[in-house]
């Protein structure tokens, strides 16, 4: 089993010098909670322990003994419920909630640094509170001012949990072909219909799980204009918010699945009997943009599953590597032997490991910053224009940071060798757990596609050159500070730029939207890379700053060789991914189905 210790020292760094901490802080909405350096270190601090002491201890539990179902409903895997209780009598899950209804009202960028240590701790609990947040969220901004209070102050503090019932068996991505039905009855309506692959849909750790529930009227249109979204009780609640009798749903299964075999993922069956009692939430038939509402928040944190499980695969990596001993120092052929550490290779995929993590977690942690901008900004214009960088990143936040832990997980394995590939190191484990990050909340695939065929087609491009922009006013700024790990940065992250710049460019002026589809996961990745040298680059400025006052050197100088390390082995890759964005469709379109 792989120990966790939580990074709090770079998490501080990125919080206090990359994402923004001073200008969230100042916003109206944090009035009077001090929210600053202070603050972050003793909230990382706490997080830490829970995840480290409490949750990190259960992962390998999780893994083998995974979640049950028998008579009774979800049986979840021993010492998951008391570690829910430990996590929401901390206030956890509430840490970014608004206070009018229970929640602690800090920022998301303080949720952001918590939910990867849940993560990384424990991916399969960490999906429990995941989904109830996206379910907040979407309470919280198309409910009803009595289904808000209702619900909000028992999911809020955790008591109660939510889920997210979207897709069906022959629906899968498509939406539009959702059959689960809502009929109209008084106040409420019925609901009668299956969903799948619903993450904790079902357990025993709390009295109630509130599901929102995907599903269509008797005269609604078809396709996705003819979907609305309905909140049905795991159990009826009353109008003092008392428990009532237990609604017309439950699970009929759970998945056996590749890894989170803690996680249980249920197919909930919906009115076997007289039908589920369901409550509309917002308009009929406007049930896809409230689904999205819930999308988008999940899509952010599973981006921060990529970075979790990358730093998980990586702390193991690099102890293992630390303490094991195997050969001699190339071209030495006498004397000790020494830790793997010492072979140019094993550096290499540490470091690749490292540094895309640093990357990772500087971006998703300033999108996090973006999102506090968004949302509570006095000016109106401001918040649209941080709502436009938070709209065009989550996309290449979900699609890049999963695909990259991915590749941290499988080099996890890797450095440990054989010994990586046998259960007992725990190595296995991140690999499988990883796998599904690119699968769930919309795949890899559909990330592309709404980056390249969504986001850019609104603006014409005008939210991307924004941020290419920014990109290159970090580039111009590097011009002017002296050191050669600056210079070497600044001229490959100018080639980054580029790149982006070019294919952007590309992607706008294509003719054909299957050229531009069959190329959308290169562009996206390409912008990942991109993005990731830009922030890097940032911390590369601010640590090469601190070196010159001396403070922490050891840490400050790692920063820097690390920025330097992806500015010249991994963003490269964005040169590479540019010529195939030119490149086009035309092969990948150019067979027939008969051909392969």
């Amino acid at each position: 089993m792989t120990a966790y210790f939580a990074p709090t020292r770079d998490m501080q760094f990125v919080i206090n010098e990359l994402a923004g901490l001073a200008e969230v802080a100042a916003l109206p909405a944090f009035a009077g909670q001090e929210v600053g350096p202070e603050l972050v270190e003793a909230v990382l601090e706490e997080a830490a322990r829970l995840a480290t002491e409490v949750l990190a201890p259960l992962n390998k539990t999780g893994d083998v003994q995974g979640a049950r179902i028998g008579p009774e409903g979800v049986i979840p895997t021993d010492g998951f419920a008391e570690a829910y209780r430990s996590f929401i009598e901390g206030g956890w899950n509430g840490i970014s909630s608004h206070a009018d209804y229970g929640g602690q009202g800090l920022p998301e960028l303080f949720n952001t640094a918590a939910q990867e240590m849940w993560n990384s701790a424990n991916m399969s609990f960490a999906l429990c509170p995941m989904l109830n947040a996206g379910a907040i969220e979407a309470i919280s901004r198309v409910g009803s001012e009595e289904q808000k209070a209702l619900y909000l102050p028992k999911m809020i503090s955790g008591e109660w949990t939510g889920t997210m019932n979207l897709t069906e068996s022959q629906a899968g991505s498509d939406l539009s072909a959702v059959r689960t039905r809502a009929v109209p009855e008084g106040d409420h309506y019925r609901i009668f219909g299956q969903k799948i692959f619903i993450t904790w849909g079902e357990h025993n750790m709390t009295p109630n799980t509130i599901h929102l529930v995907l599903a269509r009227t008797p005269d609604a249109p078809e396709g996705v204009k003819g979907i609305s979204l309905f909140i049905v009780p795991k159990v009826l609640v009353n109008p003092d918010g008392s428990l009532g009798a237990r609604n017309d749903v439950h699970a009929v299964s759970i998945e056996h699945k590749l890894g989170i075999h803690a996680s249980p993922t249920c197919v909930m069956a919906f009115g076997d009997r007289d039908g589920a009692v369901g409550y509309r939430v917002g308009e009929e038939n406007k049930g896809l943009a409230y689904m999205f509402i819930m999308m988008n928040e999940a899509r952010f944190k599973v981006g921060l599953q990529g970075l979790a499980i990358g730093e998980r695969a990586y702390q193991a990596a690099r102890e293992y590597a630390k303490d094991r001993v195997q050969g001699r120092p190339v071209g030495v052929k006498s004397g000790d032997r020494v830790t793997i550490i010492h072979h140019p290779d094993v550096r290499r995929m540490l470091l690749t490991m490292k540094a895309q993590n640093e990357a990772m977690r500087a971006l998703t942690y300033t999108v996090a910053a973006h999102m506090d901008l968004a949302r509570h900004h006095p000016d109106a214009a401001t918040r649209a224009i941080h709502q436009a960088r938070v709209d065009l990143l989550i996309p290449v936040a979900k699609g890049w940071c999963t695909e990259i832990g991915i590749e941290i997980a499988s080099l996890g394995v890797q450095v440990h060798g054989g010994m990586g590939f046998v259960e007992e190191t725990g190595a296995c484990q991140h690999l499988r757990d990883s796998r599904i990050t690119t699968i769930y909340e919309g795949t890899t695939g559909i990330q592309a596609a709404d980056l390249a065929g969504r986001k850019l087609n609104m603006d014409r491009g005008a939210a991307m050159r924004a941020l290419i922009a920014d990109i290159e006013a970090t580039v111009a700024e590097l011009g002017h500070v002296a050191g050669d790990d600056l210079a070497t940065i600044r001229d490959h992250l100018r080639d980054g730029s580029r790149a982006l710049a070019e294919a952007t460019d590309w992607m706008l002026g294509a003719r054909d939207a299957d050229s531009v589809m069959a190329v959308s996961v290169d562009y996206l990745m390409l912008a990942g890379y991109v993005c990731g040298g830009w922030q890097l680059a940032r911390a590369a400025r601010v640590a090469q700053a601190k070196l010159t006052t001396g403070q922490d050197p050891v840490f400050h100088e790692a920063k820097l060789i690390t920025a330097r390390f992806y500015a010249e082995h991994v963003l490269p890759r964005a040169g590479a991914l540019l010529r195939s964005v030119r490149s086009g469709g035309a092969s990948i379109m150019a067979l027939t189905e008969e051909q392969f």
